[in-house]
Order: structure tokens, then C-alpha cells, then sequence
């Protein structure tokens, strides 16, 4: 039975987590090691729900995949290099380190196989970190998105090597989901988009696993799969909307079950801190290939960020090779242990990401690529800048432009919503508004006022500061969805926009002009 105390002990250190900002899953792993401590055991819902909460986790990746970015050298190529070279750095210093504990005895192919499994970021991390800045249509996002989906691969081809479970023939019958795709759109299509919709989704990603699962396929991995046909269709991305609390409510399961899963022998403690306060060292290398595989310094920082940690792939393939006997059980222990202390030194570096860009920014310029400094967006003539194109950028933009003419612009970092901006005639740049490049090119003493609408409060507190640190004096007005936002916007004089309030009030004022122009 899932007892309440288990509930309770996730929301009180979630809450604790919070309050002294840190993500809720941390405090979340907390309750983990918590609940082990006063006895309490992983029972089979709280697995069950681990589970769910990764396969929804892959099928909402699947959603959001754009399978042609996996072939850009600067994903491939940054995985392969960086996965090779943690392998090698981490081998040799396994060896040392348990040879110099009493008591811990380590071959070099148990070496290999934990470096292995620590050459791996964790999905279930990077995603929750993105989600909550409100930066998964980001291009930082889709390239430690594309490096983690190329590990997690890696990772299911070995476990499916270690277990020796090899896809039976009628695995080929899978392909048929291709054809199948407009049928499946059409089901969802005749859902609607209430529970029913919910419900098909929930359907899709769990039974779609089982059924891979029961031709020799990793259910993980169809989940993945099962997500990426619907990918590029706008119900695939509504239906990553309406799954994003069940994934997340069932991720606390996940993070509970690795602190639940107890500690190592002693003399393997200090082994396990180590290597998790060694976790940080991923970030310079990610940072360093990335620029050199022509990606910006900025994109680079915030996805190498992303990525400093170990993840639970690797707990997994650890768990697999010690019930295969390829090595001591122990090490699973170990390597949850290492994966919290990553867990919590990344949360850190997360936090502080955006102002460490700010302020060493002239200093990281000095990795990029030449090559990428031609071609610089046209923001010349602007009067009106709208930051974020989504709807309410978007519908911004189109009153303002009544106004202003092709002297308003809009900025975006999503290339869909750039191309759908451009198909309705709108000026638009590809650029990040946290980026102080993209602001020196602007002409500021011009530009009369600035619109946020992106998609995050934080965002917008984070570009509102920057502008006003640029000199910026003109009017910036962000758009808001609860009230204690307007107080932190103030704070750099910033005017807010409820967009629920104020939606309300358009409603009504659109209902008495149609009753005062209709006839009688």
C-alpha cells in the first residue's frame, strides 16, 4: 500500500526545497533517503508510478522531437566526443579511488561499465529545469534535448545487449505504426480536447510501451517512438499540454524511489560523493564542444548547464548489469547517492546560469565561431519591439503595426512560430531576448517601447533587468498571469498586463460595441 507518510514526506521537503530555491524535485529526492532512514521500503505503486513517470516523460520528448536535429553534427558530435571522454577520465580515477578505500575491490571492466553509466545526463533534470523557465521551445532546450534522446539510446541498445533480449520477428509489425499515423490523428481529432483527449494520450504512451515490451522491444524506448509520430501535428503539441501534470505527479514517484533505494557500505560513500561532486566538470567540456561544433556560446552555456549531473539511465543500466552479475549490487546504491549530490550541485548551477552569461559575457564571445557572426538580424528603423510571438505577442503585434507600420518587430527563438509569423506578413528576428548580443545590435535610443510576452515570469523579470541594466529608458510592459508578478516587475519599473483580467475586460468591451452596432 502506498501510505500517506509517504505522500506527506514528498510534499514537506518539496515545500523546503522550494522555499529556499531550490527545484521540488530535490526535495523530493530528500524525502527518498528520508523514508529509507525511518524504514519505510518502495512498495509496488511507487514503483508503478516511477514508471509511468518516465514513460510519459519519453512519449512527451517524442512529442516535442524533431528527428532531423539528431543528425546535426553539433548533437551527434558532441555527444559521442563527450560521452568517449567522461569514459576515459572517469575509468583510471575509479580504479585509484576504491583501491585506496579498505574493503572495496573494483575491476577495470566494473570501472568501465560505472564511467559508462556516468557518462549519461539525466532527462528527468533537464526537462523539469527547462519546463520551469519556460524555455523547452528554446534552442538551448532542443540541444541538450537532442544530446540526452542520443545517450538515452546508447543506453537502451546496452541494456538490451547486457540482457541479451533480442527483438522477436514479429517486432517488424511495429513499422505498421507508420502508415497508422492519420488514423491515430483522426482518434485523437474525435476525442475533442477535454478527459477523453487526456485519456487517449495516457492510453497511447502506456499500452503503445507494453505492446513494444511484448515483442522485445524497451518499453522506454516505443514510448519515445510512439511520441514522435505525432510529433510537428498541433494536437501532438496540445496533447504534451494536457499530459504535463500526470507526467510530473508521477516523476515524484521516480525521485522518491532513488533515495528509497537506501545507502552504500560505508567505505563506498565517500567513493559515491566524489564522484557526484565531480559532476560540474560536464558543463566545461559540453560548453567547449559545442562552440567548436558551431554552436553560439550562450546556446552552449545554457545547454551544457542543463546537462552537469548524472542521470537515471545510468542508475539503469547499473541495476540491469548487477542482476545480469556483471558487477557488485552495491554500486547501484553508490551511483543514487552520486546522482543526488549531481542533482543538487546542477540545481545551483541552474539557478545562477543566466547571471554567470551576464556577467562573463565578453569572455565567453571569445569560444564562438567566426563564421557565426555574419548575417546579424535586421533591426534597424524599429520603434516597437514585441519579445515573444506567441498568441499574445503575436495579437500584439498586429494592433501595434495599425499604428507603427513595419517599424514594430518581433523576436522569437522558435523557428515554427518565427515561419508562422512570417506566412502573416509580420517583421520577426530569430534571437533570444536574454541575450545582450542581440541587444547591441539594436538601436535602444529608438525604440519608444518594448513588449514581454514570453512564456515565463522568470524570463521576463530576467530581460526586463537586462534592458533597464543596458540604460533602457523607454516603456517595457510584460504581460502577467497572477498578480504578485506586477510587484516583482515594479521593482525595475516595468508595467504588467494580466492577460486574464484584461482578456475579461476585452470580452465585455467586444460584446457592447457588437450590441451597439447591431441593427434595431
Amino acid at each position: 500500500m502506498f501510505e500517506p507518510i509517504t505522500i506527506v514526506c514528498a510534499l514537506v521537503c518539496g515545500v523546503i526545497a522550494r522555499a529556499i530555491g531550490l527545484p521540488a524535485l530535490v526535495g523530493y529526492l530528500a524525502s527518498g533517503f528520508v523514508l529509507y532512514e525511518m524504514g519505510t521500503t518502495p512498495g509496488p505503486i511507487i514503483e508503478q508510478l516511477a514508471e509511468l513517470g518516465v514513460t510519459l516523460l519519453l512519449f512527451s520528448i517524442g512529442l516535442k522531437l524533431r528527428p532531423m536535429e539528431l543528425l546535426e553534427k553539433r548533437v551527434w558530435g558532441s555527444t559521442l566526443v563527450h560521452m568517449g571522454v567522461t569514459i576515459l577520465f572517469f575509468t583510471p580515477l575509479l580504479v585509484v579511488a576504491t583501491q585506496l578505500m579498505p574493503g572495496v575491490t573494483m575491476s577495470f571492466d566494473d570501472s568501465v561499465l560505472v564511467a559508462f553509466a556516468l557518462s549519461f545526463s539525466s532527462t528527468v533534470f533537464a526537462i523539469q529545469v527547462m519546463q520551469s523557465r519556460g524555455e523547452m521551445s528554446s534552442r538551448h532546450a532542443s540541444l541538450a534535448i537532442g544530446i540526452l534522446l542520443i545517450q538515452d539510446v546508447a543506453a537502451v541498445l546496452y541494456i538490451a545487449i547486457a540482457t541479451g533480449k533480442v527483438p522477436e520477428p514479429t517486432a517488424l509489425l511495429l513499422l505498421l505504426f507508420i502508415p497508422a499515423r492519420p488514423l491515430i490523428i483522426r482518434v485523437l481529432s474525435l476525442s475533442g480536447h477535454d478527459e477523453l483527449f487526456t485519456l487517449f494520450g495516457l492510453a497511447l504512451a502506456i499500452l503503445g510501451a507494453d505492446l513494444f515490451e511484448l515483442v522485445g522491444v524497451k518499453g522506454d524506448l516505443g514510448a519515445l517512438i510512439l511520441g514522435t509520430l505525432l510529433a510537428g501535428h498541433p494536437l501532438g503539441k496540445e496533447l504534451a499540454k494536457n499530459l504535463l501534470q500526470f507526467k510530473d505527479l508521477f516523476l515524484v514517484g521516480f525521485f522518491v524511489s532513488i533515495g528509497l533505494s537506501g545507502w552504500p557500505a560505508e567505505e563506498l560513500v565517500y567513493v559515491a560523493v566524489l564522484v557526484g561532486v565531480l559532476a560540474p566538470l560536464k558543463s566545461p567540456l559540453y560548453f567547449w564542444l559545442m562552440t567548436r561544433f558551431m554552436t553560439r556560446p550562450r546556446t552552449s552555456l545554457l545547454s551544457a548547464a542543463a546537462l552537469s549531473n548524472y542521470s537515471e539511465f545510468g542508475l539503469i543500466v547499473i541495476a540491469i548489469a548487477s542482476k545480469e552479475g556483471l558487477i557488485d549490487p552495491q554500486w547501484s546504491a553508490a551511483l543514487s547517492l552520486s546522482i543526488a549530490v549531481s542533482f543538487l550541485l546542477s540545481t545551483g548551477i541552474n539557478l545562477q546560469v543566466h547571471s554567470f552569461y551576464l556577467q562573463h559575457f565578453t569572455r565567453l564571445r571569445r569560444f564562438r565561431n567566426r563564421k557565426l557572426d555574419v548575417g546579424l538580424p535586421d533591426c534597424s528603423n524599429v520603434e516597437v519591439i514585441v519579445l515573444g510571438m506567441g498568441r499574445i505577442g503575436s495579437g500584439a503585434y498586429d494592433i501595434l503595426h495599425r499604428r507603427h507600420g513595419d517599424a514594430v518587430l518581433g523576436v522569437d527563438d522558435n523557428d515554427q512560430k518565427l515561419e508562422n509569423c512570417r506566412q502573416r506578413q509580420q517583421r520577426v528576428v530569430a534571437a533570444d531576448a536574454s541575450d545582450p548580443l542581440f541587444w547591441m545590435n539594436v538601436d535602444l535610443d529608438q525604440v519608444e517601447q518594448i513588449l514581454i510576452a514570453l512564456t515565463n515570469h522568470r524570463e521576463n523579470m530576467l530581460v526586463g533587468k537586462l534592458l533597464r541594466d543596458m540604460g533602457y529608458e523607454g516603456l517595457i510592459t510584460a504581460a502577467i498571469r497572477f498578480e504578485d508578478e506586477a510587484t516583482d516587475l515594479a521593482r525595475y519599473d516595468i508595467a504588467s498586463f494580466n492577460v486574464y483580467a484584461e482578456a475579461g475586460a476585452g470580452l465585455a468591451t467586444h460584446a457592447e460595441l457588437g450590441r451597439a452596432l447591431s441593427p434595431g
